[in-house]
């Protein structure tokens, strides 16, 4: 509240200017002046001089009800600011493939939300190069990404790894050929391809297997052709595809072998044999990206700390607002 408004209401509670006068450390000569100068900037009387105790004019009614709608806008603001600071209230706008929004988010933020109730989220999907531009123009508050060359434009948090397989129809006859290196969906589960003595297996070995890839534009699409590059191998492409969700269904129908992610592996039985390639750009560390130098809300950070606990990353310095 201003001083002008100070005044106006302090004489609206006394009804009577000698009073307001010893409430506000003023004499009552200098606080009359100020009144009159405020109801001549209004244009109008704000009280009845006439009455005893003063009463308002219809004006001084009006204004009245406006200190007091701004009191209460102050007040409401001070208690959101609050439960900002406590987590109670806020919005996130949080960008992810397909792949992160339907297979790695939907728990972490189920129990984040039952947590954080008053906490809205809204979730955008798109691919990984639109929500950077989309972080960039801060149409969203953070999103997710392991391509190094792009997440050097952005502060950047460890959020979660994945590791790559080769998801090959248990029909193939190169499965044959490999016996003994593949593992079924049950070892994935238990993390027996993360084990340092699980075999390892050269991509050479699918020389004549038809493949399901990612278009380009995709990170994993610029994994593998590193990796073919590196073998001097081309590949048998049967079929290219958006979403790396779709490559593993597909490849669960018989129709080739796909790069898949080990984190979308949670059925215990499935069509599919897997392999673990011998190449470390099948290693992949996601990170949470926030636009440089900007304010980061405490619903953010709150959602990056839980995030941190949730897959066990080591979180480093949280951002700090300046």
């Amino acid at each position: 509240m201003n001083t002008e408004m100070e005044y106006v209401y302090t004489v609206y509670q006394e009804r009577n200017f000698t009073k307001a006068a010893e409430r506000l450390y003023i004499t009552q000569p200098a606080l009359s002046i100020a009144i009159q100068k405020i109801e001549q900037k209004i244009g109008m009387p704000l009280f009845d001089r006439s009455t005893r105790p003063l009463s308002l004019t219809a004006a001084g009614e009006a204004y009245i009800g406006l200190i007091q709608e701004t009191e209460n806008l102050e007040m409401d603001f001070q208690c959101r600011i609050h439960d900002f600071k406590e987590l109670n209230c806020g919005i996130i706008r949080m960008g992810g493939s397909h792949y992160l929004n339907a297979y790695i988010l939907p728990d972490v933020l189920s129990e984040f939300m039952k947590k954080y109730p008053g906490i809205q989220v809204d979730l955008v999907e798109a691919s990984s190069a639109q929500l950077s531009e989309m972080l960039s123009a801060r149409k969203v508050d953070l999103t997710f990404n392991c391509n190094r060359e792009l997440i050097e434009k952005f502060e950047r948090y460890p959020a979660f790894q994945d590791n790559i397989l080769l998801a090959v129809p248990e029909q193939f006859s190169v499965n044959q050929r490999l016996e003994g290196k593949a593992l079924r969906a049950s070892d994935i589960i238990k993390k027996v391809h993360l084990h340092e003595n699980c075999p390892r297996v050269s991509i050479e070995q699918f020389s004549d297997v038809d493949f399901i890839l990612l278009q380009p534009g995709n990170n994993l699409y610029d994994r593998t052709k590193i990796m073919f590059q590196n073998a001097g191998m081309k590949p048998k492409i049967k079929m290219l595809v958006s979403q790396l969700v779709t490559a593993y269904h597909l490849a669960d129908s018989g129709i080739g072998a796909a790069f898949i992610s080990d984190l979308l592996v949670t059925r215990k039985e499935d069509r599919l044999l897997y392999y673990k390639l011998d190449s470390d750009l099948f290693h992949r560390l996601f990170y949470i990206l926030l636009p440089s130098r900007r304010y980061v809300s405490h619903a953010v950070k709150g959602f990056m700390q839980f995030f941190s606990g949730w897959f066990h990353t080591e979180e480093g310095k949280f951002p700090e607002n300046r």
